[in-house]
C-alpha cells in the first residue's frame, strides 16, 4: 500500500470495518490499535486521513472505543464514525453503519456478544439511518455519489449477498442514481456490475484473513473480478472519470475499470 501511495499520492484512504479483528476493541487502551493500525501503516504515503466505518467484528468489542475522539489523538489519521458524509470537489462519500441491519446478529449470535449501544431500538436506528442517506443522495449535486458499508450487497464470496441490504439498501442507491458501493466482509478482491444500472459493487476485503478457497456461481457478464486473496484498491477520481485499480500484496494489478461522463450541454 505504501508502495503504491508513494506513486498516487492519495488524499484519503478508507477502511471498509472489521478494523480490529477479531473482536473489536476492548476499550480505548487496547495495545491493538497501535499493534493492528498505527505500528502496520508505518510508509509516508499512508500517513493521511483515514476514513473508516465500523464491521461486525468491531461490535462485538466495546464499539464506543473507536468511535471515541481519544483514539484520533494518539493517532491523528484515525476516524471511525457510524454514518457521515465526505464531500470533496468531485465525489461525494456516504459512509453507512451496515452492522444493524442484519437480523442474525440480533437473533442468532451463537457465542458472539455485540456492543448495541446507540443503536437501540433498533427499528429506529435503521430507520433514520435509511432516511438521512436518501435525503442526503437527493440533495447531492456531485457527479459522482459513493456508497461505503462494510457488508456485501453482491457477492460471490463466503457470505454472498446480505438479503437485509438487498431488501433497504439496494433500492435507495438505485432510485438516487448512485455510481459505487464499496465494501468489506467478504475476504476478497470482488468487481460486480448491475445488469440492470450503472452502479458497480467493489468489495476490499483482502486486508488480512484470505485464501478461503470457495466462490459461489456468478454470471460471468457480472462478475469482473474474483481475486481470493490479500490485497487493496485504489480510486482516481476527477469530476468526469473514475479508474478503479485492484492490487495483490506486493503492488501488482489484477484489475482495473474505468468509467467516464461526458461534458454535457443544458
Amino acid at each position: 500500500m505504501a508502495k503504491i501511495g508513494d506513486q498516487m499520492d492519495p488524499d484519503f484512504i478508507i477502511s471498509t470495518g472489521d478494523n480490529f479483528y477479531e473482536d473489536g476493541l476492548t476499550g480505548i487502551e487496547d495495545p491493538a490499535f497501535e499493534e493492528s493500525f498505527s505500528n502496520i501503516y508505518l510508509g509516508p504515503s499512508l500517513q493521511k486521513q483515514w476514513y473508516s466505518v465500523l464491521g461486525n467484528h468491531d461490535y462485538r468489542g466495546d464499539v464506543l472505543a473507536q468511535l471515541d475522539p481519544i483514539l484520533g489523538q494518539k493517532d491523528s489519521k484515525w476516524l471511525c464514525l457510524r454514518s457521515f458524509i465526505l464531500n470533496t470537489d468531485v465525489a461525494e462519500f456516504f459512509f453507512i453503519d451496515t452492522t444493524p441491519f442484519v437480523d442474525k446478529y440480533f437473533f442468532r449470535p451463537e457465542d458472539d456478544k455485540y456492543d448495541w449501544r446507540g443503536v437501540l431500538p433498533r427499528e429506529e436506528y435503521l430507520s433514520n439511518q435509511l432516511k438521512d442517506l436518501d435525503t442526503a443522495l437527493k440533495e447531492s449535486s456531485s457527479n459522482w455519489k459513493i456508497v461505503v458499508g462494510h457488508h456485501t450487497l453482491k457477492s460471490a464470496g463466503d457470505h454472498g449477498i446480505t438479503v437485509e441490504l438487498e431488501e433497504r439498501l439496494l433500492p435507495v442507491l438505485q432510485e438516487n442514481n448512485v455510481d459505487l458501493y464499496v465494501n468489506g466482509h467478504d475476504h476478497c478482491l470482488e468487481h460486480i456490475s448491475s445488469p440492470d444500472s450503472p452502479l458497480q459493487f467493489l468489495t476490499s476485503g483482502g486486508g488480512s484473513k484470505a485464501w478461503r478457497g470457495n466462490v459461489r456461481p456468478w454470471s460471468p457478464e457480472e462478475l469482473k473480478l474474483y481475486y481470493d486473496g490479500q490485497g487493496f484498491m485504489t480510486m482516481k477520481l476527477t469530476k468526469y472519470d473514475v479508474y478503479i485499480q485492484f492490487y495483490d500484496i506486493v503492488g501488482d494489478i489484477l484489475h482495473q475499470w474505468s468509467r467516464s461522463k461526458g461534458l454535457y450541454s443544458v
